[in-house]
């Protein structure tokens, strides 16, 4: 079904096409028309999807880098941040998922709209900007193994990870000083100047020069291992299907969203700023840039499978918990069969002896006292 909204100018930097601005006194010319049936299921399928397998797997890879960080390992400190990210993101989605089931229509107030879609467009770049992070000090430490001994501390990983949360929340910040349309949460809007030349940025310095940073330090770190002579030729297949692993994810979670971007970007350039033509345009686009949108919160399931639950050290962490636990579970078990038992003989009858029962110092009448 095909409705009108009333759509306000979006952003030019955090927002999105799916953002709304301060509403004007007329906003007639800004009318388009958005299909919302078109990407229902599909949002409805994928965010669920992510919130039940990203809560449970980030929690564990909350836990099992927050273990390793207190050991010392400096590459924990931007796995841990990206976990929390992660699930300050995750826990947004149900929010989400009510809005779009219910036609697009938000009930929880403009506060509530403002802080849901603050955190989700936070998550996207400080999670690009964290993944780039973690393929340089990986890079670092492979390729520079000697060099970078005494220089890769984990106070200066802390450091840039605060860092990071800060540059980006800064300005995801104007998101709150803007007005939605009553009855809706970051509709998708109609493109102007300022936005089409902030699209080009967002694509050239939040996608195209972290996927340049990403692509080059997995491949020399796939080629400084293919040229060791220390590693059997099954650890160097399992470091290039790893290095491979993540510059895929990366293209497969932000590559659709951003070439969106830049696309629409591209026909408002092409148009020449036609309002007809570019309202045509985004109308034709909004079902394949809002799924693009939700596809980009996929990463939140697969950064804790490539990066933390995939490595040996992981699996063996996550076998002793699961081993402790099941040790715990059957102890727990044992205790309580063993209370029940105990409740059971005290309900229960003194069994008699001689079909008499001698409690204490009691005699059976007729009984002989020695």
């Amino acid at each position: 079904m095909t409705r009108m909204r009333k759509l306000a100018l979006e952003s030019p930097w955090i927002m999105p096409e799916n953002t709304t601005l301060p509403t004007t006194p007329d906003l007639t010319g800004e009318l388009c028309n958005a299909s919302f049936d078109d990407s229902k299921v599909t949002l409805l399928v994928v965010y669920s999807v992510v919130c039940v397998l990203g809560l449970p797997a980030n929690c564990l890879t909350a836990w099992l880098t927050l273990l390793q960080a207190i050991q010392g390992n400096v590459l924990a400190v931007y796995l841990f941040c990206l976990a929390l990210c992660e699930l300050l993101y995750i826990s947004t989605l149900p929010l989400w998922v009510i809005y779009i089931r219910d036609q697009h229509h938000w009930t929880l107030g403009p506060r509530a709209c403002k802080a849901t879609a603050y955190i989700f467009f936070c998550n996207i770049y400080i999670s690009i900007l964290l993944l780039c992070c973690i393929s340089c000090d990986r890079f670092t430490a492979v390729v520079y193994a000697l060099e970078s001994r005494g220089h890769r501390r984990q106070k200066t990983a802390v450091l840039i990870s605060v860092s990071i949360f800060v540059l980006v929340g800064l300005l995801c910040y104007p998101v709150f000083h803007m007005e939605n349309v009553k009855g809706t949460c970051f509709e998708p809007l109609r493109m102007n100047a300022s936005i089409a030349g902030f699209h080009y940025a967002r694509f050239a310095v939040g996608f195209a020069l972290p996927l340049c940073i990403i692509s080059f330090t997995n491949h020399r770190i796939f080629r400084s291992i293919a040229l060791s002579g220390g590693l059997t030729a099954a650890q160097k297949a399992k470091v290039k299907h790893s290095a491979i692993a993540v510059v895929i994810i990366f293209l497969v979670c932000f590559a659709p969203y951003h070439v969106v971007l830049l696309v629409k970007a591209a026909a408002f350039s092409y148009y020449r700023g036609d309002r007809d033509a570019v309202c045509a345009f985004e109308a034709r686009v909004y079902t394949a840039s809002v799924v693009f949108l939700c596809l980009s919160t996929v990463n939140s399931v697969a950064d804790p499978i490539i990066y933390v639950l995939a490595t040996d050290h992981s699996r063996q962490e996550v076998a002793r918990i699961h081993k402790g636990w099941k040790k715990w579970s059957t102890k727990t078990e044992d205790t309580r069969l063993t209370q029940w038992k105990d409740s059971e003989e005290t309900r229960s009858p003194t069994p008699l002896t001689h079909n008499c029962a001698f409690p204490h110092t009691w005699q059976c009448p007729g009984a002989i006292a020695v």
